[in-house]
């Protein structure tokens, strides 16, 4: 990733499991920074309403390989990041992201993809100055989504990788081999760790606190001043 020294903005993280919180964290991190009157904005995973239907077709047909998965998300992260989130960055936003690269340098590397070459796609990334990994339990993290779904969704499930006939089962298994590969990208990256099964508060409370200690929040204000 490229350096973010030359960024008028902040560009801040969540990572983590399906099922760990983060989509809570950032939204109530960005409600936060906006009663500061920072100006701030939420980009979130797959959400590139250019990409979004072209890979609402392919997975409904089955038709992702795990290198066109992986294109296909990059594709998503490469439109919102020329579009929204560079641009907003230089001009002095805090940027919020729900997942970032290290999404893909996680589930694509246990779909099968090389981890270099994943690492290559999103080369043009600047690095986060926070990346907050929600860190759950991995029995917390499968009983939280098996609880709070109706179905699981094929892909969304690792049936793709044929680990098990059970979709249940095939969750299971492929949440762990994601969060072992999550383990290791926090040991190769300066991730902040949360406690995700703490009480949100409280998980509210320590990322809160990471951000007034790296990032000059008043600075911010003045200059959403202007």
């Amino acid at each position: 990733m490229q350096d973010n020294k030359d960024i008028k903005g902040r560009l801040i993280v969540f990572e983590g499991l399906d099922g760990a919180g983060k989509s809570t964290q950032n939204f109530l991190l960005k409600r936060f920074l906006e009663s500061q009157k920072i100006k701030v904005f939420l980009s979130e995973w797959n959400s590139s309403p250019m990409v979004k239907s072209a890979t609402r077709r392919g997975k409904k047909k089955r038709l992702l390989t795990p290198t066109t998965f992986s294109l296909v998300h990059s594709a998503d992260f490469t439109t919102r990041y020329v579009r929204e989130i560079y641009p907003l960055l230089q001009a002095g936003f805090v940027v919020i992201c729900d997942r970032y690269a290290y999404t893909a340098f996680a589930r694509d590397v246990v779909r099968g993809c090389d981890r270099e070459w994943v690492r290559n796609l999103y080369s043009f990334a600047i690095k986060p100055h926070i990346s907050f990994y929600c860190r759950v339990p991995l029995e917390t993290a499968v009983r939280r989504i098996l609880s709070g779904r109706a179905k699981l969704k094929y892909f969304e499930a690792g049936m793709d990788m044929g680990l098990s006939d059970d979709i249940e089962e095939s969750f299971g298994l492929f949440q762990e081999r994601v969060f072992q590969e999550y383990e290791r990208i926090a040991g190769e990256n300066d991730f902040e760790i949360i406690d995700a099964s703490l009480p949100i508060n409280e998980q509210q409370e320590m990322a809160r606190k990471i951000v007034k200690e790296k990032i000059d929040l008043p600075s911010f204000h003045q200059r959403s001043k202007r």
